[in-house]
């Protein structure tokens, strides 16, 4: 079993609008600098991206009624990382809670490491939602 830790951030904008915007795999890059720097091109059933440590191919839940956004990252070395991503309500606004499992011979500091970028983009999510910047 891998450990993991959740993370979230509230979101001013009601839930469900929040997620028929973000939910689309290519809206992910405006803001997912985690899982990919480029756009991502549609594949099959999977779409293809350049990850942070090279080509990556990502499957995601397709559109539903319960904000779930999860996507499964291919990294190209036989490691499959799942990444559970949720959009829930909170009040009259939204809650993203993403799941970040620490990955087998991961260490201290590239989890740490990865716990920050994780951090970095869901505030980059929450300032493009709310729209205090502008999409790339």
């Amino acid at each position: 079993m891998l450990s993991a830790h959740s993370f979230s951030i509230s979101i001013a904008k009601e839930w469900r609008a929040l997620y028929d915007h973000i939910w689309q795999p290519d809206y992910f890059p405006q803001w997912a600098t985690g899982l990919s720097e480029s756009h991502l091109r549609p594949d099959g059933d999977h779409w293809t991206a350049d990850g942070p440590e090279g080509p990556i191919r990502i499957r995601f839940t397709p559109h539903n009624d319960f904000g779930v956004m999860d996507h499964w990252v291919d990294t190209g070395d036989e490691t499959i990382v799942h990444v559970p991503l949720r959009v829930i309500e909170n009040g009259d606004g939204a809650e993203v809670v993403l799941t970040l499992f620490r990955q087998p011979d991961m260490t201290d500091e590239r989890f740490a490491a990865d716990i920050k970028w994780v951090n970095r983009d869901l505030r980059a999510l929450k300032a493009l939602a709310e729209g205090k910047v502008k999409a790339r």
